[in-house]
């Protein structure tokens, strides 16, 4: 038998089973996709390529689909062709005999279990692909881009910059994986059509509890001690005058003797704490249910009574964890002041330049346009101050004014996102109370129960304060730190 005589043999089966145009589009299909996958797999695995969230779309979702497809055209051709040939087809095929003898049957035999392995192969890691590729930050940051923008900006400049966002979002087990991705479904469609809200809703309704996802790693029971806290804020003075304060934090946990401090109180399975939240973003809670052990609970109850007992029965009291506090543990949106203290503090930005915290804070928070238009507008702002008020410094220390303009324009682009609505405090941070509410949504010396008990509003509850807003504190001398 010569060479193309063996070929034809070799390549009969493929034209038997491919004798209709629908298999055979589904063949080409399937054929293309599949190298273009695993040529971008092998290019991938050798040279760790970094696929843009857009391509990834592309590669890892929507070729595996087009790969399937054509699997399916396959049969769906065959059938086809089958249903038009009518009764007599059918008559002949009862005929037909799969005699292995003939080296036809072998060989059809031999492609089709051959290509469902490879295509068995092929949709295993298509699929394993496609599921880590939408596990990844990447995925859920910068597909959407405009839509994600703001939390993952605030993300990328965290703590948990290096943690995925399915660890916080989704924790481990198959049953809130898929709750997510059919969420996520709600989620395409919303963006598709633009119909999702600006701002983004916050806090996250149905999150999965925190027990299950951040106490995988922060363990609450083994947090211990106190915490020596030195908070540094600048004047809006022309020295921008340092004025530090200083206090020790009770972060506590859990001891010999149940629990202690901040977390030991609040995070005790013993005598856990429910609430019910009047407003969607959990800042009014006029009822708080404190256990005491063995099935008793004392409510603590804020207002009018009537209103208290109608919210009561309407609401559902959720159990307090860490993200009742800790509500912003990754999607950090500073204020301006505090955003300028910061930068004032590690020297990004010249405490040498008069009145730089004041003109710093009035320039961030001017009404701009979008951040293109809030860069050009911070810079010139801050220009015109120096070039008005301290001419010679303006013309002797440029570099330290341009370096204070950098500081500011990445301030406003990390914090205010006009496309989504995201300005200065759209988010309220819950930890502590100097800005928001936080602490004193249950610790305002109001809520009250039956029996005469409040829920304590004392300073001296959870810290100590050793210093407040002194501009040379006494402690720092007297513990080495001046």
């Amino acid at each position: 038998m010569g060479l193309g005589e063996r070929i034809r043999s070799w390549l009969h089966p493929a034209a038997y089973l491919a004798h209709n145009r629908i298999t055979l589009a589904g063949a080409v299909v399937t054929t293309s996709s599949a190298v273009t996958i695993l040529l971008f797999f092998g290019f991938d695995l050798l040279f760790g390529a970094n696929v843009h969230p857009y391509s990834g779309i592309m590669l890892f979702l929507i070729l595996p689909a087009i790969f399937l497809v054509g699997l399916l055209l396959i049969p769906a051709g065959m059938l086809w062709q089958r249903r038009r040939r009518g009764p007599r087809a059918s008559t002949t095929q009862q005929n037909v005999q799969l005699d292995f003898t003939k080296a036809v049957v072998r060989q059809t035999f031999g492609w089709i279990a051959g290509l469902t392995i490879v295509n068995i192969l092929i949709l295993g890691i298509a699929s394993y692909r496609s599921v880590e590729y939408m596990d990844s930050s990447k995925f859920c940051g910068q597909t959407c881009h405009t839509v994600m923008e703001p939390e993952f900006t605030t993300y990328e400049n965290s703590p948990h910059q290096r943690v995925g966002c399915v660890q916080c979002h989704i924790g481990p087990g198959a049953s809130w994986f898929v709750r997510s991705k059919l969420s996520g479904v709600r989620q395409v469609v919303a963006v598709t059509f633009h119909t999702y809200d600006r701002p983004i809703p916050s806090p996250v309704e149905q999150l999965r509890p925190a027990r299950e996802t951040c106490e995988q790693c922060h363990w609450p029971q083994m947090f211990t001690g106190d915490r020596f806290v030195v908070r540094t804020h600048y004047g809006e003075d022309e020295k921008n005058t340092p004025k530090k304060t200083i206090l020790i934090l009770k972060i506590g946990g859990s001891g010999a003797h149940g629990g202690v401090g901040i977390h030991g109180r609040h995070l005790d399975l013993a005598s856990p704490i429910r609430y019910v939240p009047q407003d969607r973003q959990r800042q009014v809670i006029p009822v708080v249910f404190y256990g005491e052990g063995a099935g008793k609970q004392i409510q603590f109850a804020s207002g009018d009574a009537k209103a208290v007992q109608q919210q009561v029965a309407s609401g559902d009291p959720r159990t307090m964890d860490c993200i009742d506090c800790h509500n912003r543990p990754t999607h950090v949106f500073q204020l301006p002041e505090e955003a300028v203290d910061l930068a004032l503090s590690q020297k990004s930005i010249s405490a040498d330049l008069p009145f730089i915290k004041k003109v710093g804070v009035e320039a961030l928070k001017g009404n701009y346009a979008g951040q293109e238009a809030a860069a050009q507008g911070i810079a010139a702002r801050i220009n015109e101050f120096y070039r008005a008020s301290y001419p010679e410094l303006y013309r002797g220390q440029s570099a330290l004014i341009d370096a204070a303009i950098r500081e500011l324009q990445l301030i406003y682009a990390r914090n205010v996102f006009p496309k989504m609505k995201v300005s200065w405090g759209t988010y309220p941070n819950n930890l502590g109370h100097t800005d928001f509410p936080g602490c004193f949504r249950c610790h305002d010396g109001s809520h009250t129960s039956a029996d005469g008990q409040t829920i304590p509003n004392d300073c001296d509850t959870c810290h100590t304060l050793l210093a407040v807003d002194e501009t040379d504190p006494k402690v720092l001398a007297e513990l080495g730190m001046k």
